[in-house]
């Protein structure tokens, strides 16, 4: 068993790396306090390639395997989840089901400005009743005359808004099933098509300079061409994209976790209380200890279900186990960096503020820890005796 990253791998995490500390980390309480999309940041991790990292080759991504992605995001995240956000949800929710599923031509028209950053993509799951439960989807799409006209909102959607969004891709029912269920199909929404409109920005409590918006579809029509996969096929590719985006929020955690680590220890080394600093008392390194070894658990569960991945191999339990644990991992971190922080981590001015506001999202985002936990579960008292014994063998 090899632990150490490929060189390929190695050149990303340390590119990213690089560039987190230098550009995006001095800037990080500006875009929170400010609210402000950072264009400027995202138009050079495009440069870079960051913004396609896991994106074919053929259409301008930068073809960077999956263990790569999951490591240049937590550098990022480490500088700031904004912008950690703003790159994890172009790439795995808005580009991944266009390069998954898209048609040649699909991908050629809609992917290849995506991949290269020139543009950025939105995914439209999550409704006011239907998110956890995609099957209480109420956004229509009605095919006639060779055109879906589709109705609806969605709320809560990243990367939707912006100056340089090139549109959507909206999960809508489109029929009932057999047995009662509905259909499920995903379709393209170019950004300027007549009868899709944004509302105003939200007021967060993280993520403040990343874009999310509610959506409104009313009587908005697409050529029937601009359907993603097959008529009925978007449940099974929203599972699909949604255990990939997993892996990705777990990494974004990580990184999170990392920087109140960081925080944390320079505070106990700078801090004196009773003639020396407060990294001498044993109560402040059990919690320093504790820190550190969650962030390493909870970064080995990111590169083993990224690794499973990159084998072609099964991975939605293990990407359900590391969303969980890295966000819940991350929370604790940041509670306690504000506790070894004092009274000034309770002060906006402090970056482990910051991190304590943005932290709790992780927990929701892309799969509450509630649903991954039953996730877990279902996959573990489904699986038979051999099966467990195979795949115990296996690792």
């Amino acid at each position: 068993m090899n632990l150490d990253p490929t060189s390929e791998q190695q050149r990303w995490r340390d590119l990213a790396r690089d560039f987190a500390q230098e550009e995006i980390r001095p800037r990080a309480a500006e875009l929170d306090r400010e609210q402000k999309f950072p264009y400027d940041l995202v138009a050079e991790m495009a440069r870079l390639g960051l913004m396609g990292l896991s994106l074919p080759e053929e259409y301008g991504g930068s073809g960077g395997d999956f263990v790569a992605y999951n490591l240049a995001l937590e550098e990022i995240c480490r500088a700031d989840t904004s912008v950690g956000i703003t790159m994890e949800a172009h790439i795995s929710l808005g580009c991944s089901p266009l390069a998954n599923h898209g048609t040649p031509e699909q991908k050629e028209r809609y992917l290849a400005p995506c991949a290269t950053g020139e543009r950025l993509w939105a995914f439209g799951l999550t409704e006011e009743n239907a998110g956890t439960d995609a099957g209480g989807t109420q956004t229509t799409a009605e095919l006639g005359d060779g055109e879906w006209t589709i109705n609806g909102s969605k709320k809560w959607i990243t990367n939707s808004g912006t100056d340089i969004t090139g549109g959507v891709t909206v999960m809508a029912r489109t029929g009932v099933r057999e047995n009662g269920r509905p259909e499920l199909t995903a379709i393209i929404v170019p950004q300027e098509t007549s009868g899709y409109t944004r509302g105003p920005a939200y007021e967060k409590t993280g993520w403040r300079a990343s874009d999310q918006h509610p959506l409104y579809f009313e009587d908005c029509r697409v050529p029937e061409e601009n359907t993603l996969g097959e008529r009925g096929r978007g449940f099974q590719q929203f599972l699909q994209t949604l255990d990939a985006g997993r892996v990705a929020v777990a990494a974004l955690s990580v990184g999170l976790a990392q920087a109140c680590l960081d925080e944390a220890l320079a505070r106990a080394r700078e801090r004196r209380q009773f003639g020396k600093a407060i990294a001498e008392f044993q109560a402040i390194q059990f919690k320093l200890a504790d820190m550190a070894m969650e962030i390493e658990l909870a970064r080995n569960m990111v590169i083993k279900a990224a690794w499973l991945r990159d084998q072609g191999r099964s991975f939605g339990r293990e990407a359900s186990m590391a969303k969980v644990f890295a966000s819940e991992a991350a929370k604790r971190a940041a509670d306690q960096a504000v506790q070894i922080w004092g009274g000034e981590g309770f002060m906006e001015t402090s970056a482990v503020a910051r991190y304590w506001r943005q932290v709790k999202i992780n927990e929701i985002g892309e799969g509450t820890s509630e649903i991954n936990r039953q996730i877990i579960a279902r996959s573990l008292l489904e699986e038979s005796p051999e099966e467990t014994k195979a795949r115990m063998v296996s690792q």
